[in-house]
């Protein structure tokens, strides 16, 4: 609970110091913009002032997404946070679209810049300005999982990039006394724009739900391993509720000669490790019994891999178990994405083994690559 509230502070904290930088920043900008009549400069002011609500937007979803769980959200609010990212996208892609016709507007009707040294100045030091902001923000939104502060920081220096054109713009304009800042202003805010787009597409992907990292997913696996009863952990199926709440499930094969009570034992000392090495929780634990005492049945198994790994599409199988006694076979196989055609597969395996192995029933379970 301190860590989330921590997190919470931290969040909140950048958000407003991005606050107070940028309208700092806009408020000289647009004066400037103003009194040398360049379009450049004041669509960068605009920018700073959408950069200013976007923070706005990330305190509010932060606080929201801090609420407790109740009883018609009992996972939490997390989930608020790729909410707020999308907005904050949104508010980008409009600044952007709204850039494009004021720039287009002065490439109709174009006016003459007046860059005086103090606006020159001005401009360079928002440039350094931005520089810091953007690798702070960041940096903290990188520390605490913040989709919402690393997009805000990203384009922070993406606005360090823009006000540097504007000033290499300037100095040109100085010397040859062409100006290229309606143009300028046209190649901004189509950038803005994709910037928008894919910070948009980034919370989208979040709220659909994407698959976990790889380090997350070895690190949970290795702590489920390093149990001496099991064999292998598989399926680890995790759910993301927000940024700093993973909730899932995992298969793990142990010794079909271990009793009901080894097993509840074994399954809360993973579920407990799981979570104060990592803070996920693993809600359930699915068993497989592996033959331990039967030569046969794992002369059998090597077979039944073979042809199944055979298959190009199939990547593993897993939870194997054998009832001779009640001519029980049953498996579970993980397929790739890039399968072709999965269910040809799933029958062609279903074909090949019932020619094999005419006497078992035979049970197979088609597991996705989830992580």
């Amino acid at each position: 609970m301190e860590k989330k509230k921590s997190r919470e502070r931290i969040i909140i904290k950048t958000s407003v110091i991005g606050i107070i930088t940028n309208i700092l920043l806009a408020a000289f900008k647009a004066v400037i913009g103003l009194a040398v009549h360049s379009i450049a400069v004041v669509l960068d002011a605009v920018n700073n002032l959408s950069d200013v609500v976007s923070s706005v937007v990330t305190i509010i979803g932060t606080k929201l997404a801090a609420k407790a769980p109740d009883r018609k959200h009992p996972m939490g609010h997390g989930r608020i946070e790729y909410v707020t990212q999308m907005i904050v996208a949104s508010i980008v892609l409009y600044a952007g679209i709204a850039s494009l016709k004021e720039s287009i507007k002065k490439i109709i009707t174009p006016t003459k810049p007046e860059y005086t040294t103090v606006s020159l100045v001005i401009i360079f030091i928002a440039i350094i300005v931005k520089l810091i902001l953007g690798t702070y923000v960041k940096k903290k939104g990188k520390e605490v999982n913040s989709g919402s502060l690393i997009a805000s920081g990203s384009d922070a220096l993406f606005d360090a990039v823009l006000s540097t054109s504007v000033f290499i713009t300037a100095i040109f304009f100085i010397i040859t006394k062409i100006s290229l800042e309606a143009y300028l202003g046209v190649i901004i805010s189509v950038i803005i724009i994709k910037s928008g787009i894919e910070m948009f597409k980034d919370g989208l992907e979040d709220i659909l739900g994407k698959r976990v990292d790889i380090e997350t997913v070895q690190t949970v696996k290795e702590i489920v391993c390093r149990e001496p009863e099991v064999h292998g952990a598989f399926d680890l199926d995790l759910h993301n509720y927000g940024p700093d709440r993973l909730i899932g499930s995992v298969h793990v094969e142990v010794n079909d000669t271990m009793s009901a009570g080894e097993i509840d034992a074994l399954t809360r000392r993973i579920q407990s490790a799981v979570y104060k090495e990592t803070e996920i929780i693993i809600e359930s634990i699915t068993i497989y019994a592996v033959n331990t005492t039967d030569e046969e049945v794992k002369a059998i198994r090597d077979e039944v891999e073979k042809l199944v790994l055979a298959h190009e599409d199939v990547l593993s199988i897993h939870g194997f178990f054998v009832d001779k006694e009640n001519r029980l076979m049953r498996f579970d196989y993980v397929t790739s994405y890039d399968s072709k055609d999965m269910d040809k597969t799933y029958m062609k395996i279903e074909e090949e083994l019932g020619d094999k192995y005419p006497d078992y029933d035979i049970m197979i379970v088609r597991d996705y690559d989830l992580s």
